[in-house]
């Protein structure tokens, strides 16, 4: 009598195990495509990190399990993946922390607190740091800059690139001797809140950037004295990893 034929040589099939292990590399793949929503990244990475996938677990053929590429060799994408989950994490809370603070001292409505593209964005009416047409800085905004300054100094965010941005609106200045025009108003504004940060809270120098872009960076149209309000600002950014890059002194 000949020997009987495995059950899956009769029936032409597969395993049983296949069923779960193809189960296992659809949830595994569905994993790493809810990573990557959550972070920050380009084509190039995506596709270093599909043929990754599709080499190593088998969908397509192939001997590499690496897609040979200057990204895959310079850097381990679930460390990439893993900085920026933290990062991200770690600026929201930062940006709570912050509007915390704003709601208690009923100051929400005049200082902005928000994420972007560049990392956690702090934007100050002008007249909650000075007067009109000056640049000194007003004795009760000195309070919230030290409580920001003591939130940019823990662990966590002490070696994070603050920049301090002042902006105008559109008019001129008027018979100031010490501020011919935009530019040196929106600047002096910019510097005095970096050397309240470095001198009165101790923030490390290195960490500050200066920068005065008179009326050229508009956030609303100058047409109305509600959007020229909006215009007089000083902006403070506490730059992501990717933005740090593009800093001067950045290492």
């Amino acid at each position: 009598m000949s020997r009987k034929k495995p059950q899956e040589e009769e029936t032409g099939g597969v395993p049983e195990y296949m069923a779960t292990y193809g189960d296992m590399m659809t949830l595994l793949l569905c994993f790493f495509v809810l990573l990557f929503a959550f972070s920050e990244i380009d084509a190039k990475k995506f596709q270093a990190i599909m043929q990754s996938f599709q080499g190593s677990a088998g969908v397509m053929r192939g001997g590499k399990t690496l897609d040979d590429t200057q990204f895959v060799n310079n850097s381990t994408l679930e460390d990439d993946i893993t900085n920026n989950l933290r990062e991200i994490r770690n600026l929201q809370a930062l940006k709570e922390s912050f509007e915390k603070h704003l709601k208690e001292n009923d100051l929400q409505s005049q200082i902005l607190v928000e994420l972007d593209d560049r990392g956690l964005l702090i934007r100050f009416d002008d007249n909650v740091l000075f007067d009109s047409g000056r640049a000194e800085l007003k004795t009760q905004s000195k309070e919230i800059i030290k409580f920001m300054s003591s939130l940019l100094k823990q662990d966590k965010f002490s070696d994070k690139i603050i920049r301090v941005e002042g902006h105008t609106d559109s008019d001129p200045i008027k018979s100031s001797k010490k501020f011919p025009t935009n530019w040196e108003l929106s600047t002096i504004r910019a510097v005095n809140v970096a050397r309240f940060l470095i001198e009165e809270t101790n923030i490390t120098p290195e960490r500050i950037s200066v920068s005065g872009y008179s009326k050229y960076h508009p956030v609303a149209p100058n047409d109305t004295p509600q959007n020229k309000a909006k215009n007089r600002r000083v902006d403070i950014v506490i730059l992501n990893s990717e933005y740090e890059k593009s800093e001067p002194n950045y290492n």
